[in-house]
């Protein structure tokens, strides 16, 4: 394919994926209040509610809320325009890595955001507003709270893609499961120090409770580079 081609391509692909988005929006809009109602539900648990400042604060949470519950409706089908673009590049007994590829992407990132919403937010909420707030009067605002929740579900949720992205650096060759198991100290230390920077708790069983999960995606992570590394296959393709 020429280079226009390459670009004819991608427009269509950035097309049919602004399409699904559409789609998926609209069909979460439908749920906006349920949706939005699951969104308050650990500061809810704690009786307290959401206050706004600005009369556009009510509309932009809905608006956002649905947004992101529509793209997580979309995912498999952009995922899916994402392969059909980078499809053409590979080979065809690399190509067969596309149903393990979404079914894991989606899965992971699932599960960092359920990791996120059921363990790390409500811990978070009641030791930050109920613990250390107990002598205030707590007023948290929609813009506030948007913030930190997109943060600590989003920011988990892609935590978790940890194997894919060594997948596809493992599979053009750009680091090795010696390399990453050389290098194991420091990912350590890196996982630690996320783990203490999401941990809501300053005990150390609670950061290790955080941090434990993410080290067992980079010990998968291990796994999945001795596999599709190129030394690997070209071992194989050899004898």
């Amino acid at each position: 394919m020429s280079l226009m081609e390459h670009l004819e391509e991608l427009r269509k692909r950035i097309v049919h994926s602004a399409i699904y988005l559409g789609l998926g929006f609209a069909a979460a809009w439908v749920f906006h209040n349920r949706i939005v109602e699951f969104f308050q539900a650990p500061l809810i648990h704690i009786g307290k509610s959401l206050v706004f400042t600005h009369p556009m604060d009510a509309l932009n949470l809905y608006l956002q809320a649905s947004l992101l519950a529509g793209a997580i409706l979309a995912a498999p089908f952009i995922l899916f325009e994402v392969w059909l673009f980078i499809a053409p590049g590979l080979y065809q007994k690399e190509r067969r890595f596309v149903v393990p590829f979404m079914a894991a992407t989606i899965g992971l990132f699932l599960s960092g955001a359920a990791f996120g919403y059921f363990w790390v937010l409500p811990s978070a909420i009641k030791i930050l507003v109920v613990d250390f707030g107990r002598n205030f009067t707590p007023m948290v605002t929609i813009e506030d709270y948007t913030g930190f929740f997109l943060s600590v579900i989003l920011g988990l949720g892609i935590s978790f893609e940890m194997p894919i992205l060594i997948f596809f650096l493992a599979m053009f060759g750009i680091v090795s499961p010696r390399f990453l198991w050389k290098n194991i100290r420091y990912a350590i230390l890196a996982v630690f120090l996320v783990a203490a920077i999401i941990t809501p708790s300053p005990d150390p069983w609670t950061m290790c409770i955080y941090a434990l999960p993410m080290l067992g995606l980079y010990m998968i992570g291990i796994g999945v580079a001795w596999w599709v590394h190129p030394s690997r296959r070209k071992a194989k393709e050899a004898a």
